[in-house]
């Protein structure tokens, strides 16, 4: 968990990755347990627990961070000048649920950069299947000083 919270910025209740698997010249794999007591369950749905979609995405997108998070490393370059932002989502599907007791697995695969943008694909997978997959873009965008 402390290399995650090193990588990137974002932190509880809005984390979605709990292991990083690897980080390849390409991508990345991370991996989630989702439990019962996240908070988002408490309304979708009480009764029938369902990981909302728009989630799985976030998770993919923190795995794209973690990714960028690492090539910047190995530039020598510091994680604290960049913040990743979300700069385009394109054909999200969605395959099969994801409920409280899974494991999933979250692959993300750079297609290419153009500028300070990183185009990329994700997939979660759920006992080895797709759960959903997605293409993103983000972008590293350097922090502003006040």
């Amino acid at each position: 968990m402390d290399e995650i919270l090193r990588s990137i910025p974002h932190r509880p209740p809005f984390l979605f990755i709990d292991e990083i698997v690897e980080v390849r010249e390409d991508g990345a794999t991370c991996k989630r347990t989702i439990r019962m007591e996240e908070p988002q369950f408490e309304g979708h749905y009480p009764g029938n627990p369902i990981m909302p979609g728009v989630l799985l995405c976030e998770a993919c997108f923190q795995t794209g961070a973690i990714y960028l998070a690492k090539q910047i490393e190995k530039d020598g370059r510091s994680l604290n000048d960049v913040t990743p932002v979300l700069s385009r989502i394109t054909d999200a599907r969605f395959k099969q649920m994801v409920k409280p007791g899974d494991e999933i697995t979250i692959e993300v695969t750079m297609k290419e950069a153009v500028s300070r943008f990183f185009f990329m694909k994700g997939k979660v997978l759920k006992g080895g299947k797709p759960a959903m997959t997605v293409e993103f873009a983000l972008a590293m965008v350097e922090e502003e000083r006040i």
